[in-house]
């Protein structure tokens, strides 16, 4: 199985547009984006397959958030890294091949996007700016379906955006929206017939970005 985008060539950056946070135009560390989902396409499917799950994860992200988006601080490019989910789906239809861009999410949706748009009888799991902005007056809640990167603008490190489609042998995981990470992974165990897989790079870091 292949997979590839109109928005951003495999191992290159994403542009701004598909982020939730972009550079200021006055210099700004960080102001937010228009966050659209990135054009997806996949191709080679094989035989047998009755439907698609979709992750994208960023595994770059900081394990300790002290120094995150400090001034006059820097988050060490060789700090132990964690996982940061940026979007989940299942149950996409067998005969969808095809995601456009901004078809799922344009724009941010304070505390989140309950019901976010997807093929017909997909199912959107729970993102971790759900957990980035627990207490939060103003953007805390449930954050579903896609939103894109927004990595710390004094980070040493340049994030990768790992976009994947597997294809499954069962029509439906049966997981209600809202799932997790975990759920996810427990869920398509035992009935991935291929996966495909491309990856995206953004940084906020003004010294990274030239």
């Amino acid at each position: 199985m292949h997979i590839r985008s109109q928005s951003f060539h495999d191992m290159q950056p994403i542009p701004s547009e598909f982020a939730f946070g972009k550079p200021g135009p006055d210099g700004e560390p960080c102001v937010l984006s228009t966050n659209r989902n990135p054009h997806l396409a996949w191709t080679d499917v094989p035989a047998g397959t009755r439907a698609f799950a979709l992750s994208c994860i960023d595994p770059d992200v900081p394990s300790v958030g002290d120094d995150v988006n400090q001034v006059g601080r820097h988050v060490r490019a060789d700090l132990p890294r964690v996982e940061f989910v940026h979007w989940l789906m299942v149950d996409i239809p067998a005969e969808c091949r095809e995601l456009g861009a901004g078809r799922c999410s344009d724009g941010i949706v304070a505390r989140g996007k309950r019901e976010p748009v997807g093929p017909n009888g997909s199912r959107q799991g729970l993102n971790d700016y759900t957990g980035w902005f627990a207490g939060d007056a103003d953007m805390g809640g449930s954050y579903l379906g896609y939103d894109g990167p927004c990595p710390p603008w004094n980070d040493e490190r340049l994030h990768h955006y790992h976009f994947c489609v597997y294809a499954l042998d069962v029509p439906t995981l049966g997981l209600e929206p809202g799932f997790t990470l975990a759920d996810f992974r427990r869920a398509i165990d035992g009935h991935v017939l291929a996966e495909a897989r491309i990856v995206g790079t953004y940084t906020l870091n003004a010294a990274l970005r030239r």
